[in-house]
């Protein structure tokens, strides 16, 4: 699938739009939009740039507290209390979305920056959020700070990169595509994936921290599987490995199975992971 650039950094005139919009009728997005969804300015195949800044602009507000945007870091387990700067760029890619990518600072050191991916998809006239993930994180060097790509990438900006031609085979990044949106559609209202361990009959709730590459394929049943790393909520080293099996079915990929691959241990105090399987035996390809 291509990727469909729609133009580069917002104008002077659009990001300070934005930041009015923000500043001056957050009450009125919080007012009148759910949390989790925006209204677009026109038809489901016409939703554009504009209706993307304008969903951008509802989320930022309904989870802004005391004038900073509140976004919970699932991968350093914190909360970052953060402001507003622009929206870097708006991407749309057709079949899998909107993804703005937005620069903004820690609320109390403006040096330290963040690029944060916002992915919504279209749902008729509307954009539902899908998922927020840190793209880039701040470092320190020397007495200043820089933006450092956080990794593993993920799956929306791999396509950016491929020959058009790639796009006839199935990419590790629809695959990956295809258990992010399984993730997204099947969080609880905590946020939390509900997975269940066929060995003690239980449901885990977990929340989800990233997805492994690369991605496999089964020679013998054509199925793919990637590998993810999940952590018990309020714990800061109980950490899953969660297997997914996607199969492909008249051009559609769509995950069959969830597995528990690896499952937390604690040993002289200190968290572990045990397998509870192996891959021995399986006779697989990497899908780039």
């Amino acid at each position: 699938m291509s990727v469909f650039p729609l133009g580069g950094n917002l104008s002077i005139a659009g990001a300070t739009a934005l930041v009015v919009a923000l500043c001056f009728c957050a009450p009125a997005f919080a007012a009148s939009e759910p949390a989790q969804v925006a209204e677009a300015s026109k038809g489901g195949n016409d939703l554009g740039e504009a209706d993307v800044n304008k969903a951008v602009a509802a989320t930022i507000a309904e989870r802004s507290k005391d004038g900073a945007f509140v976004f919970h870091d699932t991968k350093l387990d914190a909360d970052l209390n953060l402001n507003f700067e622009q929206i870097k760029i708006v991407r749309g890619m057709e079949g899998y979305g909107w993804f703005a990518n937005v620069i903004f600072h820690d609320k109390a050191d403006d040096k330290k920056k963040y690029a944060i991916d916002f992915w919504y998809k279209p749902e008729g006239d509307k954009l539902t959020l899908m998922d927020i993930r840190v793209q880039k994180g701040p470092k320190q060097e020397g007495d200043g700070w820089i933006m450092v790509t956080r990794m593993p990438v993920a799956w929306w900006w791999l396509p950016v990169s491929e020959h058009p031609g790639d796009a006839e085979i199935t990419r590790g990044w629809q695959v990956m595509s295809a258990i992010h949106n399984y993730i997204a559609t099947h969080k609880d209202d905590k946020g939390n994936l509900q997975v269940k361990d066929d060995k003690t009959g239980e449901t885990v709730p977990l929340e989800f921290i990233e997805m492994h590459q690369p991605i496999r394929h089964l020679k013998k049943d054509g199925h793919y599987f990637a590998c993810t790393d999940f952590r018990k909520p309020g714990s800061k080293d109980e950490y899953y490995d969660i297997d997914f099996w996607v199969n492909q079915k008249g051009g559609k990929l769509s995950v069959d199975d969830v597995k528990i691959h690896k499952v937390p241990v604690q040993e002289d105090g200190i968290w572990t992971q045990v397998p509870r399987y192996t891959f021995e035996g399986m006779d697989f390809d990497v899908t780039n």
